[in-house]
């Protein structure tokens, strides 16, 4: 089959404009072109189009999506289990939103009551499921998949109060490194304690604690500009590097 520039955009929802840019820049060649110039595209290029547009969705760049198609390693199987993969995982994000926000609409309309149970646990998944579209990818090549599940579990068994103690505790870590910023001194109690702080922060979510996967996170932390500027906003100015190396210098089993 042989289809023109037109077909295809029909086909595929983007403009012809769109498809003879991906010409111009080699992203997406077409088959042939007819006597008349016209730009032909055959079953291969739809099906090369039906990558671009699946990697688009998941936000990555064209220069991007044209390094992995090109690839010699690519596998059109592989690349398309992994985006069932995604949009599955997508999928049970958003029906547990939508699930959220149908109730607090009834609970808003005085058709339902919500405990704050309820509350609380809809806003530990929103804060769960944030964190995943962040950096799910990363801490589970990093730590692997069985301990950041744990991780996520212990974090969802939280009771209320047990979770209030954990953002005291972010609190007073932001506040020390705060401090700690102004005189860049680690052989001070103060730097021990940003360390003890932190490490008290996370055993509410580690299923256990291991020095150096404390010392791994946080230079994690300074190798990722996402982490780093998380700590560096919040706090209003470069504190993750203090962080580091609070971190490294007292961390122990």
């Amino acid at each position: 089959m042989k289809y023109s520039i037109k077909q295809v955009a029909d086909m595929s929802g983007i403009s012809t404009r769109t498809l003879r840019y991906y010409d111009q820049i080699d992203l997406l060649k077409p088959a042939e072109l007819s006597d008349s110039g016209y730009r032909i595209y055959g079953e291969e290029e739809l099906s090369r189009l039906q990558q671009i547009l699946l990697y688009r969705s998941l936000g990555m760049k064209l220069e991007q999506i044209q390094s992995v198609l090109d690839d010699p390693g690519f596998h059109t199987l592989t690349a398309l289990e992994e985006h069932h993969r995604k949009l599955e995982a997508e999928k049970e994000k958003l029906n547990q939103l939508l699930a959220t926000v149908r109730k607090t609409i009834q609970y808003t309309k005085g058709e339902i009551t919500m405990t704050a149970e309820e509350k609380f646990e809809g806003f530990k998944k929103e804060r769960l499921e944030e964190n995943e579209r962040l950096y799910g990818e990363e801490i589970r090549e990093k730590y692997g998949k069985d301990t950041v599940e744990k991780s996520n579990k212990k974090f969802m068994d939280l009771s209320e109060a047990d979770f209030q103690e954990m953002q005291r505790i972010e609190d007073a870590l932001f506040s020390k490194l705060e401090h700690l910023a102004k005189t860049k001194d680690l052989d001070t109690p103060e730097a021990k304690e940003v360390y003890e702080l932190h490490k008290k922060w996370l055993m509410y979510s580690w299923p256990n604690y291991s020095a150096e996967a404390h010392k791994g996170l946080v230079q994690m932390y300074l190798a990722d500009e996402r982490f780093a500027k998380y700590y560096n906003d919040r706090a209003g100015r470069e504190v993750v590097s203090l962080l580091h190396d609070a971190v490294v210098k007292y961390a122990e089993e």
